[in-house]
């Protein structure tokens, strides 16, 4: 991998000072306060009473499941409709985890959250691997990516930089233990959730 010189920086190791266990609240306005200088991709209306924000790993197999099975339907009753405003954030854990997130950064923010469900739904094909560089790079090519672009994506060390202190600041912060972990405005869900179970959650507050 072109970050592999990076990739002993992404280790988990003596790091989390804090932590929250499910249905624990974190404050809303240092959660809105992201850390890396990364701007948030939210969908929805930005008005909306209810804010869910989403920690991610593109090679964490839950956080796969979600995105294919339950996202979409969820995107259609909550997000479309108005009721919330959604933000994936990016947690790497690794360095491939980094790489799917910096090709989203680089395709801009209307193509952001196509990126990442595209890899999402490829997961199999690439994070398993023995070239994860070229396989990335196969899917990379189907979303518009040219080898220019795609490496130039791979080498934004800025980028990288933010994404770890992302990461950093949801560890130390926000007590985050796994992923994925949401935050509905504020309050902590820790894993993967059923459309049925983030609905309990949500519905009573825009009731």
């Amino acid at each position: 991998m072109i970050l592999a010189a990076a990739a002993s920086a992404l280790s988990l190791s003596g790091i989390g000072a804090a932590t929250a266990g499910e249905g624990d609240v974190v404050d809303q306005a240092k959660l809105l306060a992201p850390a890396g200088g990364i701007a948030d991709r939210m969908l929805g209306d930005a008005a909306a009473k209810v804010t869910v924000i989403e920690y991610a790993s593109p090679t964490c197999p839950h956080c796969a499941t979600f995105h294919n099975e339950v996202y979409p339907q969820f995107k259609a009753d909550y997000i479309d409709s108005g009721k919330v405003k959604f933000v994936l954030r990016p947690f790497v854990r690794n360095v491939l985890d980094a790489a799917v997130f910096m090709l989203a950064e680089a395709a801009g923010e209307t193509n952001y959250h196509n990126v990442v469900t595209t890899y999402f739904k490829t997961m199999p094909e690439w994070s398993a691997s023995p070239a994860p560089r070229d396989a990335l790079f196969e899917i990379a090519k189907q979303l518009g990516f040219t080898q220019e672009t795609f490496d130039a994506a791979l080498t934004n060390q800025e980028l990288f930089a933010g994404m770890e202190a992302l990461r950093d600041q949801a560890l130390n912060e926000f007590g985050l233990q796994g992923t994925p972990t949401f935050y509905i405005n504020g309050k902590t869900l820790s894993g993967g959730k059923t459309l049925e179970q983030l609905a309990a959650e949500i519905d009573p507050l825009v009731s």
